[in-house]
């Protein structure tokens, strides 16, 4: 890696006494620093949507701003695949604060340069820039984690860092009215209110990140927690070329394959009944515009807890296995969708509590996808992994939400579109139980020639 993102080399280890203390004081700054700066990447995300309807006002069409939208998530989808394959090699502390400033700077230029909404095509560039800005935040955030926390704790980690995206996401609005209410209901500062808050937030990470234990004088976190993964060896401390990540732990992995379609589909389901709850409670089930509006807001906001409780199962009940949890989510989430789906209109009470399951289900195994896929390869190669399932996350899942799911129920009504819903719960749910069973697999062979090597060792002190 080049210039100043280049890893950061291991230094002397510190004395004894000095580890757990330092330790334990970095890890909190450490996640204070992924924390607040994950939150950071979402004040400039969603912002077009908020100017949108003033954009609609100059002449833009609904179908234009929508085209220069999409922009965002299909740069965002390569983004996190390529950019985490960069951010494997490359210091966080300076990966993660860089990708924010210039997210930032993209929509300063949204604020103050008028060219930058003065066509569809300015603003289409300026949206895959960001996306692609933004696609260097989950990977740096996700190296971080497995460098520092082991396996068995990251589970509950890792759920309680995901509420930064919901924290940031719902920072957006009250941001927004705070610029209008500042500077004479200009509509732009929908972009360069949060642009300034999140150069804040960047000078913030590079304060408080750090990049390795052992670039601190500390030991590999497997060595200090005692918690090996099953192919733990000394290479897994070495940085990795381009080609061996790719080549070597990733495109031969078929688990991660696995888990990287289930999360298309799981992705499906989360932006299908997101996207489209509006339109289907207003035309199958009556619902006024303030009603499905809360309704909007209590999916996202219940996904917090279920998330929470995921992390937590998946390494408590679950011992830090990640396919179990994910599978009984995924099961809870198809009955919820049949709720939703068969309850008849004039029970909007079991509507609200069928939308608030499903919200409060669904976000559980999109994060532990992206944690299984970090703990699928080794920690080097951990942005890739990631990566990998974002890629079939958003251009797989996201898309197929708006494209595939609209077009289904102008054919086929609403009952195909939640058949097409059922459907990929199903698929998930039968990816993950081939994650399952491959990772079983996979750790019994471990064992067993772990014990073939120690009955080989003691046979051989006993003979001499």
């Amino acid at each position: 890696m080049f210039g100043i993102f280049k890893p950061k080399a291991h230094i002397e280890r510190l004395a004894g006494a000095q580890v757990d203390r330092t330790y334990s004081r970095l890890r909190w700054q450490l996640f204070l620093g992924i924390f607040v700066g994950y939150a950071g990447y979402y004040l400039v995300r969603k912002n077009f949507s908020l100017a949108m309807p003033y954009l609609i006002d100059q002449g833009y069409s609904r179908g234009d701003l929508g085209v220069a939208l999409a922009a965002v998530s299909i740069a965002y989808g390569l983004s996190k695949f390529l950019m985490g394959s960069v951010s494997d090699r490359s210091n966080p502390r300076y990966f993660l604060s860089a990708g924010l400033l210039m997210s930032a700077i993209v929509m300063f230029c949204f604020g103050f340069m008028p060219w930058a909404t003065g066509s569809i095509t300015a603003m289409f560039i300026l949206l895959f820039l960001n996306g692609w800005f933004q696609g260097m935040g989950w990977p740096a955030c996700g190296r971080t984690m497995v460098h520092w926390w082991s396996r068995k704790e990251r589970g509950e980690i890792v759920s309680v860092w995901n509420v930064a995206h919901n924290v940031g996401g719902g920072l957006i609005g009250p941001l927004f009215i705070l610029g209008l209410w500042a500077f004479n209901d200009d509509w732009r500062t929908a972009f360069y209110v949060p642009a300034f808050f999140a150069a804040l937030v960047a000078v913030f990470i590079w304060f408080t990140l750090r990049d390795t234990p052992q670039s601190c004088g500390l030991p590999p976190i497997e060595e200090y927690k005692q918690d090996y993964p099953d192919d733990y060896d000394n290479s897994h401390e070495k940085e990795m070329t381009a080609k061996e990540i790719f080549f070597k732990y990733v495109f031969s992995n078929k688990l991660l394959w696995s888990i990287a379609i289930a999360n298309a589909f799981v992705y499906l389901i989360r932006y299908g009944v997101l996207d489209w709850a509006p339109v289907y409670l207003k035309e199958a089930k009556d619902f006024s515009v303030d009603k499905s509006s809360w309704a909007y807001f209590l999916y996202e906001w219940a996904g917090i807890p279920g998330t929470l409780l995921c992390g937590w199962i998946s390494d408590k009940l679950f011992k830090g296995r990640r396919a179990p949890a994910g599978i009984l989510f995924m099961a809870l989430v198809t009955v919820a969708v049949m709720v939703y789906w068969f309850n008849p209109a004039g029970n909007p009470a079991v509507d609200m509590m069928a939308l608030v399951a499903i919200g409060f289900l669904i976000y559980g195994p999109v994060m532990l996808i992206g944690l299984y896929a970090l703990e699928l390869a080794p920690k080097k190669a951990a942005g890739t992994a990631a990566g990998l399932t974002g890629l079939f996350g958003y251009l797989g899942g996201a898309v197929a939400a708006n494209a595939v799911l609209g077009y289904t129920v102008d054919h086929f009504g609403w009952d195909g579109g939640f058949i097409l819903l059922i459907g990929s719960c199903v698929v998930s749910i039968i990816c993950l139980t081939y994650a399952l069973l491959g990772e079983k697999a996979h750790h019994e062979a471990k064992l067993k020639e772990s014990q073939q090597q120690n009955a080989k060792l003691e046979e051989k002190q006993a003979l001499s």
